[in-house]
């Protein structure tokens, strides 16, 4: 058929007029099968039911005379059935659904098993009208020709034993069994009975199981086909658990040893797993003398005669070696180790060149079935380390964790990454060594590998800070100089993937870098970032998350200069934004602010800018608006906030007076009835808002301690440049006098020491409080530290820096970053009320007055100097 041209071109003379009929006589063609398979009229008179019918009278219409589809529709609806008219559906529509299921297909046949579960799930009968009503139909239809059919009514079965009383199971289930279990039954018949009786062995006493079912289960271990072997193999777990261990060690164990030995290679997996998983119940000789040796064979002929044991063998091998670590030698011990680290290198002896021909060429399958085994051994390396000794770690497993972190496959660095965490907490002070293989998992290829070592990270880089050999350090990021790098890396190649839940939770995870790395380096790295995130980025979950984190950078940034700089942009480029979609985003972050930071610092710089939004063009940005006029004005405190209340009733009168949009005023009216509800807080404490006052107050006094650190850390500056601008003078000036005297050397030495020694006597105030305004990275977001004592104002600043870690932990989503503190999370950055800067004011006075003693002191000094000079 040829393409049909735009209008624009389009001919509709007649030498085109007969090609375009060709084309859609063509299209004709094409729809008669559509019409074709339309129901016809007698279908449709066949498939239609009265209306007046009941519930009951249509689903048995439908049963007797309907379509197979209509009689399924009628199982599938038998739970509704029963809930509404029990006696009725037990009496006509189950003895029906029994009659069709005998000639029932498949479909019908598996709907009925799970409506007959969901009937017992939902009570809607006695467990004995039950039994006596649908129990007959399951066992029934156990032994179905279709094995998916089959093992769905066995599914069902399994379910309806847990809640049937001991009699029915003995006399319905248990004696029919003994029948069906025999050599002469079918082989469906005995798989069956090999699952039943692994659930009745929880069901009766041992006495009843050791006469009634263990003879069955001997015997169905020695059947003559694999299949019912492996089957019951795998039974024997639960048989062991229902008779208790003397049972299990005089008759399971010996059955497990024998079928370890099958010739069948399904049967030897089936007894290699069930040993492992029973290995609790053994006691130690039982371990060194039977299950020991069975263990070393199965390994030996893993790599030579029986490689489908190997898959199984590297998944348990962890369990089995933990589980029977008290009984190897100093040699056996070292040879499951070699072992171990044989299974994580499998497979790739050929890419790293030590290949020496033993070794023929890789088929696909042995491919597949190698990178299993080193995910299984990636899945067991904690495992592992237990079995070393985290100690030894460096020397016995190092080598393997960085071959696992490197493997060529993605999903062994997948489970490497979903493991590194638990490794990272079993090497706890030695967690150091493993630092260059967080970076390179951070900076992996594949996002699913980043995806899941994001899950722990914050976890993971404090173990990382804490834990490593430079956890003294005054820097916090001495020990992992590449995690930046990899941390904006990892970042980028999220944004720029398709997998934007990723990045959201990459995003989210970011939010614990303040404890982590420095106020500086947040703020060039990633404050900035963040806020592009925000406004280019088109996925709101990501906006979303972008902006909290961004908040709560601002709540733990240390100068002010860069705190205001980041809110100007937030108002300019988002609240004032050309796009509405900023203008929206603006009031999420606002959202955040007043979550994370003061009242007063959300009054001061964010309360008349999301005011000004009630003038906004867009209606959805008015409407969202609306929904945050209840916290806004939570955030206000009478008499202080006085004049901001008055801005806020302003709005809301010039909303009703002069909004047109429905929808909006709607709202505006909704939002008026609840802000009159509303009560506001006062200066002083209330008591039904004791809590949140407390809060409240604690972030004012964590964001007043940023502004005090802020200033102690610029006099720290001053007074240091002070004492380096005098050194230099007298380094100057002795190196211009070549044959000084021994006066004028006397007199410099004099002049420099009381200098020294004057500015010293200024700096003895402060010495402290600059150490902690040093160390404050570190101790305000840890949460080791408690809440802020307030009994003794001499130890004001000890007791508001441990306040900082604790009564302000941050709770993110996701359980990024848990809280331990007593009260609500929160965070703060600096207060802007006018109380909080008379309390600064007033705390630095006296400081701000050593520093005049000290400056008039060094202008003494340097004049005397000058004087003995001349």
């Amino acid at each position: 058929m040829r393409p049909v041209p735009c209008s624009s071109d389009m001919d509709f003379g007649q030498s085109n007029l007969f090609g375009y009929i060709e084309d859609l006589q063509e299209l004709t063609i094409i729809e008669r099968p559509v019409r074709r398979s339309l129901k016809t009229p007698e279908e449709i008179e066949r498939l239609t039911v009265d209306e007046e019918l009941n519930d009951i009278e249509r689903a048995l219409y439908l049963l007797s005379s309907g379509q197979d589809v209509q009689g399924t529709s009628v199982v599938a609806n038998l739970p509704v059935l029963m809930r509404q008219n029990p006696a009725e559906t037990l009496r006509r529509v189950l003895p029906k659904i029994r009659e069709v299921l005998h000639v029932a297909g498949v479909e019908m046949q598996l709907t009925a098993a799970v409506s007959f579960l969901t009937v017992l799930q939902d009570e809607s009968v006695s467990i004995h009208t039950y039994s006596h009503s649908f129990l007959h139909i399951i066992l029934q239809n156990l032994e179905h020709r279709d094995a998916g059919v089959s093992n769905a009514w066995l599914e069902t079965l399994l379910a309806v034993i847990e809640a049937l009383p001991k009699e029915t199971i003995r006399h319905e289930i248990l004696n029919p069994l003994v029948s069906k279990a025999q050599i002469s039954q079918t082989l469906q018949s005995r798989l069956v009975s090999c699952k039943i009786m692994g659930k009745l062995a929880n069901k009766f006493e041992a006495h009843i199981v050791k006469r009634e079912i263990l003879p069955l289960v001997k015997s169905l271990c020695q059947d003559v086909e694999y299949e019912v072997r492996t089957c019951m193999c795998r039974q024997l777990e639960h048989v062991a658990q229902g008779i208790g261990t003397e049972l299990t060690k005089t008759v399971v164990l010996p059955e497990l040893v024998e079928l370890a030995r099958d010739e069948g290679s399904s049967v030897r997996l089936a007894a290699f797993e069930t040993l492992v998983n029973l290995l609790d119940m053994f006691d130690s000789d039982d371990r060194r003398q039977t299950v020991l040796p069975l263990v070393k064979s199965f390994c030996e002929k893993s790599f030579k005669a029986d490689e489908s044991i190997l898959v199984s063998l590297s998944f348990h091998l962890g369990k089995l070696c933990n589980g029977l670590y008290g009984i190897f030698t100093p040699e056996q011990h070292l040879r499951f180790l070699e072992f171990y680290k044989k299974l994580c290198t499998l497979g790739l002896q050929q890419e790293n060149g030590h290949n020496d021909n033993q070794l023929q060429l890789q088929t696909l399958e042995q491919e597949k079935k190698y990178i299993s085994v080193r995910k299984n051994c990636a899945y067991n390396f904690p495992a592992m380390i237990v079995f070393v000794d985290p100690k030894n770690f460096h020397l016995e497993l190092y080598s393997i964790f960085f071959c696992l972190c490197h493997d060529p496959e993605v999903t062994v660095r997948y489970t490497m990454a979903i493991s590194f965490y638990e490794v990272a907490k079993l090497l706890n002070s030695g967690v150091y060594t493993i630092q260059k293989e967080l970076v390179t998992l951070l900076q992996d290829e594949s996002l699913e590998v980043l995806d899941a070592l994001v899950g722990h990270l914050p976890e993971i880089l404090e173990l990382m800070i804490n834990g490593g050999e430079n956890s003294g350090s005054e820097s916090k990021l001495l020990s992992i100089p590449d995690l930046i790098p990899a941390l904006t890396t990892a970042e980028q190649r999220a944004a720029t993937s398709l997998k934007w839940r990723t990045h959201e939770k990459l995003l989210q995870k970011y939010a614990c870098l303040p404890q982590i790395i420095s106020s500086d380096q947040i703020y060039y790295r990633f404050l900035h970032r963040m806020l592009t995130i925000i406004l280019t980025n088109n996925v709101l979950p990501v906006q979303k998350a972008a902006a909290r984190t961004l908040c709560v950078y601002l709540r733990y940034n240390r100068k002010q200069e860069q705190r205001h700089e980041v809110i100007q942009k937030l108002i300019e480029q988002l609240g004032q934004g050309k796009s509405y979609w900023n203008r929206l985003r603006f009031l999420d972050t606002c959202e955040f602010i007043m979550e994370l930071f003061s009242k007063s610092f959300f009054c001061k710089y964010f309360f008349l800018p999301v005011l000004e939004l009630t003038h906004d063009p867009v209606a959805n940005v008015r409407i969202k608006l609306c929904y945050l006029l209840p916290k806004v004005k939570s955030t206000l405190k009478i008499p202080t906030d006085k004049h901001l209340l008055q801005q806020l009733e302003l709005c809301i009168r010039k909303l009703l007076c002069q909004e047109k949009d429905k929808d909006v005023l709607t709202i505006v009216k909704r939002t008026v009835l609840e802000l009159d509800r509303m009560d506001i807080s006062l200066d002083a404490f209330q008591k039904r808002f004791y809590e949140n006052d407390l809060l409240d107050q604690e972030k004012e006094r964590q964001e007043h301690l940023l502004l005090e650190m802020e200033q102690l850390e610029k006099e720290k500056q001053q007074n240091e440049g002070r004492s380096a601008n005098v050194n230099d003078k007298i380094f100057e000036k002795k190196r211009r006098d070549n044959k000084p005297s021994s006066v004028l050397v006397k007199s410099m030495t004099l002049s420099s020491s009381g200098s020294s020694s004057g500015a010293s006597t200024g700096k003895e105030d402060k010495k402290s409080k600059l150490v902690r305004s040093q160390s404050f990275n570190t101790q305000a977001l840890h949460p080791r530290y408690s809440n802020i004592d307030n009994k003794s104002s001499a130890a004001g600043y000890t007791s508001l820096l441990s306040g900082m870690g604790k009564g302000c932990m941050l709770s993110f989503s996701d359980d990024s970053f848990r809280t331990r503190s007593t009260g609500n999370s929160g965070n703060a950055t600096f207060s802007s009320s006018s109380s909080l800067i008379a309390s600064r004011n007033s705390f630095n006075s006296d400081d701000q007055k050593n520093n005049g003693n000290k400056e008039s002191q060094s202008r003494k000094m340097s004049i005397k100097n000058r004087k003995s000079n001349s």
